[in-house]
């Protein structure tokens, strides 16, 4: 509903003007069922353009390719690239590991594609929010580890990371807005299942030993959200592990605010991703 009124209204028709977005379904040995993916490109470029392979947010239990249809027309406007997002699967009907597995995928698609797909492989990044960020991170630890494709920059927006819940900020944020404790209890719980008694870092990247090798990094943390410490210690420990890190972190905001079009400071958010991602693919 919140996608046809969006229609309706004229909202996402003006950003799509001067673009070409196309759905399709793929299918990779890594998962074990098809992958949706949405494809935005700017509309009459002949030339292999940068990329990012896009996660979106929604607590691994909802969302679809336009949970975030509006992000990824600003960033394929904005940085001049093509935006690969991934309708990766969702718990708890689907709990770990079939979101990693369905982003991965996705990723491995996108470079085995590049070529068809008018991308530069050598030019390609991975990004998330919130949920979306944990896969983006557990899918490059992953990457690294299987000896994958080359990444420019991995991009974690205030990102899930962290499944024991024990940073002061997730203490705390019993009640804030957007986001709060009860609800990661609730999400990690669906992701994870019940019975779960190992806790992988892919699933949890914060869990993980050795951060080295890991592409340059982007995160982005709100004040008042919940996850806002294990982002900022995530991007520490990429940093103690050798990784170039760019670490912004809003005050005075929540959880998804960047959504938030009426606001100055969200627009200034949407516009330091896009010269992030800019700066990160840009041709030497």
């Amino acid at each position: 509903r919140m996608a046809t009124a969006f229609r309706t209204a004229g909202y996402w028709r003006r950003l799509e003007t001067g673009l070409d977005i196309s759905d399709r379904t793929v299918s990779c040995a890594l998962s074990d069922a098809p992958v949706a993916l949405r494809i935005y490109r700017p509309a009459n470029v002949d030339e292999a353009l940068p990329c990012v392979v896009f996660f979106h947010g929604g607590g691994f239990m909802i969302g679809d390719l336009d949970f975030e249809h509006a992000r990824c027309l600003k960033w394929c406007h904005g940085a001049r690239l093509v935006v690969v997002s991934c309708d990766y699967r969702l718990s708890p009907e689907f709990p770990y590991p079939a979101p990693l597995d369905d982003s991965y995928a996705s990723l491995l698609w996108t470079v085995e594609n590049a070529e068809s797909i008018g991308v530069d492989r050598n030019r390609i990044a991975v990004a998330g929010a919130s949920c979306g960020g944990c896969l983006a991170a557990g899918a490059l630890l992953r990457n690294r580890d299987d000896g994958g494709p080359n990444v420019a920059l991995q991009m974690l927006l205030y990102p899930v990371l962290d499944d024991r819940l024990q940073t002061r900020s997730m203490i705390e944020s019993v009640s804030t807005p957007g986001w709060d404790q009860p609800s990661s209890v609730h999400m990690w719980r669906r992701y994870l299942g019940e019975q779960r008694q190992e806790h992988p870092a892919y699933a949890a990247p914060a869990r993980a030993n050795d951060l080295s090798g890991l592409p340059p990094t982007y995160v982005m943390t709100a004040e008042m959200d919940p996850l806002r410490d294990e982002g900022i210690d995530y991007a520490m420990s990429l940093m103690h592990a050798g990784v170039s890190v760019e670490l912004h972190n809003y005050a005075g905001t929540y959880h998804g605010f960047d959504a938030v079009d009426s606001a100055a400071i969200a627009r200034r958010a949407i516009d330091e991703q896009i010269g992030a991602l800019r700066r990160a693919l840009r041709r030497d």
